[in-house]
């Protein structure tokens, strides 16, 4: 209940503060892609067509691909200036997973401010490059965006957008609360000064993931992080369509964590024991001990989850998970059981 109370209540009723004076910066958007020409052929226009008045340019990194993404970029280059291809043919061995690629894309960037997002993702809307730039300030090196998935039918589609709804609950939160604690390189905005300080992924080139939130995890501060949560900030991905897929998926992600800094291990850690521990104490409360109490803090906890998740999915329009939100409360009890191990499992050393 605190972390609601005192966290995540941060989302709830988070308002933006429009400026006084609207100032555009170039910007560099980089994708990665290693065989995606079919992502690529229908996503990347969504990019090269943004409605953005001041110099800007679409890197695509073609990272060792053996399909047809080199002719789908050609053709695409053809019709769109903005459009710079970095075509990668060798592997670097002692880097696994995306951030060689993606620190080639980096270096290769013409402008201060980059941003980022994945060949299977596709702006919410035209203005996505010049809404993300908008957050940026003297002092703001780091701007946190919102990866949302595309509405479709099916129960794994409404556990994969509740865990990316919990997520940036949680990681949004954070940002405001002052303690940053990771990003999603689905929509992710830095400049380049600050990547090239901390030395690019060097602390953690050894681990296949984490390009995106280990790097935040290192980078940002109460000072130099900004969350942008409009809508037409958006992105959009295609979800897995299977349960085997979502779940090499997250393990990929969980591998990362242990590697946080402590206060974010601890703070993340505490509440997802609390959630973990809460339906079976609950349980055992109601048969062992006082139903009655038990049902009391039930509902209390209940109350204010209702309060707080609301306006929190509205902001992130996820509010049609709002009336299952019980089920998917319920869910995570599983869902930790189900992806424990790969706090401990050593990831795959390729990222695609």
């Amino acid at each position: 209940m605190l972390y609601y109370l005192v966290l995540y209540v941060r989302l709830a009723l988070y308002k933006t503060h429009k400026k006084d004076i609207s100032q555009t910066h170039p910007v560099t958007v980089i994708i990665c892609a290693r065989d995606e020409a079919a992502n690529l052929a229908k996503n990347l226009p969504g990019s090269l067509l943004q409605q953005y008045r001041t110099t800007h340019e679409i890197i695509v990194v073609n990272d060792n691909s053996f399909d047809d993404s080199k002719y789908v970029l050609e053709e695409l280059q053809r019709q769109f200036r903005q459009l710079n291809i970095v075509e990668l043919k060798q592997e670097a061995k002692l880097i696994p997973g995306k951030k060689f690629p993606l620190s080639i894309g980096i270096k290769a960037a013409k402008y201060e401010i980059v941003l980022l997002t994945d060949a299977d993702c596709v702006p919410a809307s035209e203005l996505w490059i010049d809404k993300m730039q908008q957050t940026f300030d003297d002092d703001t090196e780091i701007v946190l965006g919102y990866g949302a998935f595309h509405k479709t039918k099916g129960l794994l589609n409404k556990l994969v957008r509740w865990e990316t709804f919990h997520t940036a609950l949680q990681y949004f939160s954070y940002a405001l609360a002052g303690i940053p604690y990771m990003g999603v390189g689905r929509n992710l905005s830095y400049k380049k000064t600050i990547f090239f300080r901390h030395k690019g992924f060097s602390a953690h080139n050894h681990i296949p993931s984490g390009d995106d939130d280990l790097f935040i995890n290192m980078a940002a501060t109460k000072t130099n992080t900004k969350i942008n949560i409009d809508k037409d900030a958006f992105t959009l991905s295609a979800p897995v369509k299977t349960w085997s897929q979502w779940k090499k998926q997250k393990q990929r992600h969980y591998s990362t964590g242990k590697y946080y800094k402590p206060k974010h291990k601890f703070l993340l850690g505490a509440y997802s024991f609390s959630q973990f521990v809460f339906y079976p104490l609950l349980a055992a409360s109601l048969i062992f001990y006082c139903w009655q109490l038990a049902l009391i803090v039930f509902g209390v906890r209940f109350l204010i989850q209702a309060i707080v998740l609301y306006p929190a999915m509205k902001k992130l329009n996820e509010q049609d998970l709002y009336p299952a939100f019980l089920f998917f409360d319920i869910w995570m009890f599983f869902y930790y059981l189900i992806f424990a191990a790969s706090i401990v499992k050593k990831p795959k050393q390729s990222w695609k």
